[in-house]
């Protein structure tokens, strides 16, 4: 019998969601994802701070905000070395309301790559999903740079980075599970809400036949796992990126992972979401789950990003 990790390759492409080389190695995914808060926890530990001081001596001059692109650029060099397929690089979240800002800064990033040999096939550059995030992606897209679009909650969402032509999104299962699991207080019910009854299962199955049915290229990749069960019941998602400790569990435990999200068979496809500005942010804004949830990751994220700053200076 093989693992449950094993079977889920089967289906739905694993990636790595970890800025730890050693669990690549070990599991074998096929790309891997970083954030700023993945990185600065693995500069923390012992094996990496070689890395981050490396990056700081050979650059001490450039202002700090180069300097921390390239410490992203040099763990994603090194993940590449590791992983056969892509790997997702973080635009700053402090311009996650910046269209120019952040369409330079990804830029910056792809030039940084190439310069390291580094082909934009094997990156997807990570944007906030914001209108200005969106609108910057697109203007990536037309430059034949992919992006991969965060911090994503809401079908809205997800259809606005369609129609920009976004590679991929990335849907936040367990940041959507802990919204309502919160929300409900003492009467949720975590049994009645496990596996497809999960409301972040659900937002991605959602998503999930809504592409299906238009006939849409973006991947989808789920992300932000709590358990086992979000992951099992995503199997035949495009992609999952999930975590070593949750990829640890999977290949510990041997069985069959059948799929369960294919294309709806027959009817009539979902009523199309209007993509533009004004119903995106409206249809957001009316959404309290969504609207609270990319708030909170994007401060999450810059405040991350402001103590990886930190680090950088405190080496000059």
């Amino acid at each position: 019998m093989t693992s449950q990790l094993d079977s889920l390759r089967q289906h739905t492409t694993v990636v790595a969601d970890t800025g730890d080389f050693e669990a690549m190695r070990a599991y074998r995914p096929t790309d891997a994802t970083t954030n700023p808060s993945l990185i600065l926890k693995a500069v923390q530990k012992d094996a990496y701070k070689p890395l981050l001081e490396r990056t700081v001596r050979e650059h001490r001059e450039l202002p700090t905000e180069q300097v921390l692109d390239r410490l992203l650029v040099a763990f994603g060099t090194e993940i590449l070395k590791i992983v056969p397929g892509r790997v997702s690089t973080e635009v700053d979240a402090r311009l996650s309301f910046d269209t120019r800002g952040t369409v330079e800064r990804a830029r910056g990033l792809i030039a940084l790559y190439e310069a390291a040999g580094i082909p934009r096939e094997r990156i997807l550059v990570k944007i906030a999903s914001t209108w200005e995030g969106i609108q910057a992606a697109r203007v990536m897209q037309e430059e034949g740079v992919n992006c991969n679009m965060t911090l994503l909650f809401s079908l809205p969402q997800a259809v606005a980075c369609a129609d920009a032509g976004a590679k991929l999104i990335s849907p936040f299962v367990g940041r959507i599970y802990d919204w309502y699991k919160k929300a409900e207080g003492a009467k949720w019910n975590d049994a009645e809400r496990a596996g497809v009854n999960d409301p972040g299962v659900q937002s991605v199955a959602r998503i999930y036949q809504y592409y299906k049915a238009h006939g849409i290229e973006t991947e989808i990749m789920g992300a932000s796992f709590r358990n086992v069960g979000q992951i099992l019941a995503l199997a035949g998602c495009d992609l999952l990126t999930i975590s070593p400790d949750l990829l640890t569990t999977l290949a510990e435990t041997q069985g069959d992972v059948p799929v369960q999200l294919k294309p709806a068979a027959g009817g009539a496809a979902p009523e199309r979401v209007d993509a533009s500005e004004i119903p995106f942010r409206t249809q957001l804004n009316d959404d309290a789950m969504a609207t609270e949830k990319l708030s909170e990751g994007i401060r999450a994220f810059a405040a991350d990003a402001v103590k990886l700053d930190k680090l950088i200076e405190d080496l000059r």
